[in-house]
């Protein structure tokens, strides 16, 4: 049996179980196929989350983190868990991602990262295809004129009058696969009031989340990018508000709550 504790956070309601694979009572080589990540993260027959969090040694960090959707597929970035690890690491820490490098320390609320410069070409994206990925000549129904980021991982942004009105549980999982993104995409929907953005989230992977960390750091360089806000701004989610920085060539700064919700002992060879 794999004996192992596991912790439970949230950053506005986007929720993880963090698994530290340093820790005394786990294993380094922890293995995490799929369907085992599917069954941690079920909100009826596992412990639940949105995205399951696996912190490992690193040669080139303080940590490195592996991070699983809802349904098992690994990827790359995840903004708010960035910002849990950090809080509850509780120091200034770099750690190493699958998109790239990550610092941050710890505030009173939560805490602050650097979550490194985005990327616009259209082939790291990646897109299917050559196009402006400022103002994207595609669109989907009424959702038209979408701006593409990455920021470690890939992201599209649409601006609206009400994002509110958008169906974006109907909308959402069709952008997601569409073929223009190879590898799939975070689907983004604003509108900006002064200068803050209000944004709604469709998450590769996970579906409709209450809080996206990158997807709020793709929105806002977008409306920075665009001209249509100036930095920092706030970006108000449906489970709070984050703070965004960023100036053209440089890294985006992200500040934000965290919320330790509970710690947990499992056997992991329970699931899948």
């Amino acid at each position: 049996m794999t004996i192992g504790r596991f912790h439970k956070m949230h950053g506005l309601g986007n929720d993880f179980v963090i698994i530290d694979a340093r820790a005394p009572d786990m294993s380094e080589d922890i293995s995490m196929p799929p369907a085992k990540a599917a069954a941690i993260a079920h909100r009826q027959n596992g412990i639940g989350c949105d995205q399951l969090i696996i912190l490992r040694s690193s040669d080139k960090a303080d940590v490195r983190m592996q991070i699983y959707n809802a349904d098992g597929g690994e990827v790359e970035s995840c903004g708010n868990a960035t910002r849990c690890v950090v809080k509850l690491l509780g120091a200034e820490t770099t750690i190493e991602t699958a998109g790239g490098m990550i610092s941050g320390h710890a505030t009173d609320e939560g805490a602050l990262v650097d979550m490194g410069e985005p990327v616009f070409d259209w082939n790291r994206i990646p897109l299917a295809y050559a196009m402006d990925t400022l103002h994207m000549p595609v669109g989907w129904e009424d959702l038209q004129d979408p701006a593409a980021v990455n920021v470690g991982n890939p992201h599209v942004v649409f601006f609206v009058e009400n994002c509110d009105a958008v169906e974006l549980d109907r909308l959402g999982p069709m952008i997601e696969v569409d073929p223009l993104f190879p590898e799939r995409v975070n689907v983004n929907i604003a509108h900006i009031n002064d200068n803050d953005i209000h944004l709604r989230v469709w998450e590769r992977g996970v579906g409709l989340t209450r809080a996206c960390g990158t997807g709020a750091c793709a929105t806002a360089v977008a409306a920075l990018k665009r001209g249509l806000v100036e930095s920092p701004v706030n970006v108000h989610l449906p489970g709070g508000t984050l703070v965004l920085s960023w100036e053209e060539g440089g890294s985006i700064q992200m500040q934000g709550p965290t919320t330790y919700v509970f710690s947990g002992e499992t056997n992991w060879d329970e699931f899948g």
